[in-house]
């Protein structure tokens, strides 16, 4: 089965409106940001202490669930920035934060993503805002 693009956003926006919830700050001054790590999958989750659970693993993209002590996040590299881009900008109208570093993003609570950062570098993003919405 080949993956396309829009099946990759709906994973990824599923991931997100599975993993990110709403986070609050805790006030802690910010911690220094470290270069922005590079590598596999396998190699960045090692840098955070977890152990991949892959979800999709394809030549675009490969994908893993991942826990740390901070909270559950998706775990994804990508083969091009661009295809990295177009998965971001796509996933970010479903909400959540973003730590993005070259050909990754981590997607979770923006608690889970500040304690990543302070370990991966990379920069937050975060998405769309939909708590003002009203029906």
């Amino acid at each position: 089965m080949r993956l396309t693009r829009p099946m990759l956003a709906v994973a990824g926006a599923v991931a997100v409106l599975a993993l990110a919830g709403c986070g609050s700050g805790d006030g802690k001054a910010e911690a220094k940001i470290p270069v922005t790590a590079t590598g596999s999958l396998e190699s960045l989750a090692a840098k955070v202490k977890c152990t991949p659970d892959m979800q999709i693993d394809s030549d675009e993209v490969r994908q893993a669930i991942c826990k740390v002590p901070a909270g559950k996040f998706v775990f994804a590299t990508f083969a091009t920035d661009r295809g990295q881009r177009e998965w971001i900008n796509d996933a970010k109208d479903y909400g959540g934060f973003y730590l993005v570093g070259r050909k990754w993003v981590a997607v979770g609570t923006d608690k889970v993503v500040k304690a990543l950062q302070t370990t991966l570098g990379g920069e937050e993003e975060i998405g769309v805002d939909h708590s003002k919405h009203t029906s």
